[in-house]
């Protein structure tokens, strides 16, 4: 029988967590055998392998312990991928040469499948002076025009794109361009943003004084920090971004305060790190551990929660010494600090199984007591490993227990920390789980509330008819199973029904026990008034939180399909997330080809080259709608042939599996020949490639496919479901699907799990 709990959870493992050998063959073939694989990779350096194996199985069963995608994908494989999530880069100088070795190590770091934050804060404000050249600075946000660039031609491990965080401080004689840049739809796609906040600038703003603009021991001009935390927050209200980290907050917390300074975080800002930093990360499935669940006597079983910590802690420590890293550098910091992310995820399903309502006191305090029990056991399983295998480096006892975060730690964990060492600087960090949740059987997400309980997910089959499937929330699954048709109490609230201040209250009570950060999106509604809007900041910083992502739908990032009760809805009963998706949807399979297919043939000719190249794209016609199917490439130029019959393969197979594959355009747009470019009806072309991609986009523009050049998809009619409004927002950019939400500070895909922060 399968252990997965439903059939997006097996897809998902399929997709992104299933080895393959190169053709394709499934190398496991039953989820059992990506628990071996890993637990067996991770037992590799003890001393007793077969047993620590057995026992890191064991964690692996059943979906409790979750290492991150990273983990699950690689270990075990001989892939030369990193097994590490997050990483801050090195600090950006301020010269050019400095700037362009910066740009290397993020692509390295990319390609290998690294997440990537940056502070740009070092690099001089537009129009300084840049000695010796006689010239004005560019500015920070022009070179992070090409590290966007460059993310977008990057293809991390795994299937997806690189992800990318960027900070600036609030001096930062810039930083007022820097929080206006995503007001530009196209501009710094690639990256999160947030503009690091000091303890200073918030006594300014509370107390509405004047704000000094500094670089290099120079005030470039002054403004009253109250108006710049305005437009930081207008910002926010209209465009999603940017996000807000409190620094300060984070170095005097941090237990290694006394050998290192952070300015960054990684993409999804639960790991702030100082340059090189590195983390992996890891979750503990608290939907598993209930027993009891919608019982009088529902409770989490706190031993086996130990246990499982204790054990996972330990293969945590393993994945510092078995993963390859990016860059040396990299290496370096890990193992001189060992850090290691252990967060959870299905707490909101943990929570609706002891009946409490997720963004109550009491739901605040339970979640405040699971992480301090999480948050204990971490640090007493590393104080047992730096016993047998010995402290992390640097670690200097008293000066570790004056930080901030330790001063308010048990005091029997303190004095096991002072007489034996601990062997992990940091150990507990809350992730984002979107994906890995969805693999467990659709477990709520970190610490977030249950999106939707439940949504029908479309999949289109070979023949061109789609199939439905319910994917149902794991607790409300749980429900059904033991309760039958009994509507759901009224507890089960979800994110739409929550008010922002609650999310903010849970996020709180995390983060007590948390040791580096939280990734949490607070949702908003649309019509929630700019003055309640940052009050939810406020709120962040006055109850202790390290940072606040807040999500409300804007014309720039699109709305997400939300969910709607209606009238007709039962008391107590939760309306299912229903969205139509047009016709781009995702295949299960390829798409077989038909006998005949309507299509257009083209000529190009590049300057220079002898002969003309023939582009022919053929369309396959879904419920009246065409969208490309295949594509040939001819010329009599024998130079091309290679090339050209690998890039028909490859962009066919593209178009086959179905899905917004518009980003083929992108690609090929992209691609520049170092050789020069040509100018092409008025318009310079970087390369023939580009050229290819520019025909491609005008067939896509004549057949209906997409709206325009440099626009996505073309726009389905709004569709209505009984009972239900399903907004239209944008489709995913992996299956098409119109399921795009934002879940831990990254639009993911309830479709196919696709996400840009994994």
């Amino acid at each position: 029988m399968s252990r997965f709990a439903a059939p997006i959870a097996e897809q998902i493992w399929d997709m992104k967590y299933r080895f393959k050998a190169a053709d394709g063959t499934p190398k496991d073939v039953t989820v059992e055998d990506t628990w071996r694989r890993i637990a067996r990779d991770l037992a590799q350096i003890e001393d007793d392998k077969s047993g620590w194996e057995d026992k890191f199985y064991a964690a692996l069963k059943d979906f409790k312990y979750l290492p991150a995608g990273r983990i699950t994908a690689g270990a075990g494989t001989a892939r030369r991928v990193t097994l590490f999530n997050c990483f801050v880069m090195g600090t950006v100088p301020d010269s050019m040469g400095g700037i362009f070795d910066m740009l290397k190590e993020a692509a390295l770091t990319m390609q290998q499948g690294g997440g990537i934050g940056y502070d740009f804060s070092t690099i001089r404000p537009r129009g300084a002076d840049v000695m010796g050249v006689s010239a004005d600075a560019s500015g920070p946000l022009s070179f992070m025009d090409v590290w966007d660039a460059m993310c977008r031609t990057i293809m991390s491990a795994g299937s997806r794109r690189g992800a990318m965080m960027a900070t600036m401080r609030c001096d930062h004689p810039d930083v007022e361009d820097f929080i206006a840049a995503k007001s530009d739809s196209a501009r710094l796609r690639m990256f999160n943003m947030s503009v690091l906040i000091t303890d200073d600038f918030m006594d300014a703003v509370k107390a509405d004084g004047a704000w000094d603009l500094v670089f290099g021991g120079k005030v470039y001009r002054t403004v009253q920090a109250r108006d710049l935390w305005n437009r930081i927050m207008r910002a926010t209200y209209d465009f999603a971004e940017p996000g807000v980290i409190f620094i300060d907050r984070i170095n005097k917390a941090n237990n290694l305060s006394y050998c290192e300074t952070i300015a960054a975080t990684n993409p999804c800002g639960e790991q702030p790190l100082p340059p090189y930093g590195a983390c992996l990360l890891g979750s503990i499935n608290l939907a598993r551990l209930v027993s009891d669940p919608f019982e009088d006597a529902a409770a989490l079983n706190v031993e086996a929660l130990n246990e499982l910590v204790a054990t996972s802690v330990r293969m945590m420590d393993n994945v510092v010494d078995v993963s390859k890293f990016p860059l040396p550098e990299q290496e370096r910091e890990a193992k001189a600090k060992r850090r290691i992310g252990l967060g959870v995820t299905g707490l909101a399903d943990a929570l609706l199984m002891l009946g409490l309502r997720y963004g109550s006191d009491a739901a605040a305090a339970q979640t405040e007591s699971w992480l301090k029990a999480i948050a204990r056991s971490a640090y007493l399983a590393s104080v047992e490993l730096a016993k047998e295998k010995g402290a992390f480096p640097l670690f200097d006892a008293e000066a570790y227990l004056a930080s901030g975060t330790m001063q308010q730690m048990d005091d029997d964990v303190r004095d096991a920390i002072r007489e034996h060492g601990i062997r992990n600087a940091l150990l507990t960090s809350i992730a984002p789980t979107g994906t890995i949740s969805l693999y467990a059987g659709n477990v709520s997400s970190g610490i977030e509330p249950v999106f939707a309980y439940a949504y029908t997910r479309k999949v289109l089959q070979k023949d061109g008819s789609r199939t439905e499937e319910e994917v149902i929330d794991y607790a409300v699954q749980m429900w059904r199973d033991l309760k039958g048709d009994a509507a759901l109490p009224d507890y089960f609230v979800n994110a739409q029904t929550l008010a922002p201040l609650e999310h903010v209250k849970m996020q709180a009570a995390a983060q007590k026990w948390v040791d580096s950060s939280i990734s949490k999106t607070i949702n908003c509604p649309e019509d929630i008034s700019f003055d309640a809007f940052k009050d939810v900041y406020m709120a962040a910083w006055d109850q202790g939180c390290k940072g606040c992502t807040t999500y409300r739908p804007n014309d720039v990032t699109g709305s997400v399909l939300s969910v709607t009760e209606t009238t007709e809805s039962a008391p107590g009963e939760s309306p299912d997330q229903i969205g139509d998706s047009g016709e781009v949807v995702y295949m299960a399979e390829p798409l077989d080809r038909p006998n005949e297919l309507e299509g257009s043939t083209y000529k190009i000719r590049w300057p220079d080259s002898e002969h003309a190249l023939y582009i022919t794209i053929n369309d396959v016609v879904i419920s009246g709608h065409r969208r490309p199917f295949e594509v040939f490439i001819n010329s009599k130029n024998m130079e091309h042939f290679a090339w050209t019959v690998a890039l028909t393969r490859m962009i066919s197979a593209v178009f086959r599996r179905g899905g917004d594959v518009s980003f083929v355009v992108e690609e090929l747009k992209a691609v520049f020949d170092p050789r020069g470019g040509a100018w092409m009806k008025g318009k310079y072309v970087p390369s023939i490639l580009a050229a290819i991609g520019g025909v491609i986009e005008q067939h896509m523009i004549a057949t209906g496919f997409i709206a325009g050049e440099g626009m996505g998809l073309k726009a389905d009619p709004q569709s209505k479901v009984i009972g239900f409004e399903a907004p239209r927002g944008k489709s995913c950019p992996s299956c098409g699907q119109f399921d795009l939400r934002m879940v831990e500070g990254c639009m993911t895909c309830a479709s196919c799990g696709h996400s840009k922060c994994g």
